[in-house]
């Protein structure tokens, strides 16, 4: 389903942060971003600043703990970075979030907030996908184009159906409506890349690659498909069959985007 190794991500925190800095240049940071409701754009580009900052920190250090997310959940940390100064701070932050990966190699031992995944794989996968969604939403604050290669859209696809299996996606708790039941199948199409099956029938979701059939199915462009998961306008996107499976499902699969 995907050919990408770890030094395409290496590379591609660096050049989709590129694109970001080229998609906002001369554009006001005090637009709203609609699709991160109360950011508007400083907050949205300090947000990702943060974000590589806060990664590198996990992976030079080898942290085997937990480190305090303040640089990317506490909009106060870098307020003072601002206007000009932005674009500045925001190619220094991937480029030594890049080379500290790359020094590291794919196979350090790092705490990762995933489940049995504690790499800096996890890292240089998590960073690139989290400034590829970032992107799209700084592109449609902007008013720019948002392009994304079929290979890394799909890439993007399949770590959130990785995410979707883990406990917090499905165990009961208090709020949250239970997600598994006989029947409950869903079945995502991406036009020409890619096509995953997820089933909740059993004790745990289960997931794989190709067609099967499904109550539910969503089908469009793979771009498009990406943005639908994160819940970000997709238009292209078609739905069909039961469209409360596929709500209920996304609720529980999105936790992780609040955490």
């Amino acid at each position: 389903m995907t050919s990408l190794a770890f030094d395409d991500y290496c590379h591609a925190i660096v050049s989709q942060t590129e694109l970001l800095r080229a998609q906002v240049r001369g554009a006001d940071t005090a637009t709203e971003v609609s699709t991160c409701p109360g950011w508007d754009l400083g907050r949205l580009l300090r947000h990702v600043g943060g974000d590589h900052r806060w990664a590198q920190e996990v992976v030079r250090t080898r942290a085997l703990e937990p480190v305090a997310g303040d640089p990317v959940d506490d909009p106060a940390v870098y307020a003072h970075v601002d206007g000009d100064a932005l674009d500045g701070w925001l190619a220094e932050g991937a480029t030594e979030l890049s080379a500290t990966l790359r020094d590291a190699g794919p196979d350090a031992q790092v705490w990762t907030p995933a489940h049995e995944r504690n790499t800096s794989s996890f890292w240089a996968r998590r960073m690139t996908h989290e400034t590829v969604v970032h992107r799209a939403d700084a592109a449609l604050a902007t008013g720019s184009a948002f392009r994304l290669d079929d290979a890394l859209a799909a890439d993007a696809v399949q770590e959130w159906m990785e995410f979707a299996t883990v406990p917090e996606a499905y165990e009961p708790r208090p709020g949250a409506p239970g997600l598994l039941g006989p029947g409950r199948t869903l079945q995502f199409e991406a036009t020409g890349a890619g096509q995953w099956h997820v089933d909740l029938g059993g004790d745990r979701p289960v997931w794989h690659t190709g067609r099967a059939a499904a109550a539910t199915t969503v089908r469009g462009p793979v771009t498009d498909l990406l943005l639908f998961l994160y819940r970000r306008p997709a238009p292209a996107v078609e739905l069909r069959g039961d469209t409360a499976l596929l709500e209920l499902w996304l609720t529980r699969t999105g936790f992780w985007l609040e955490a």
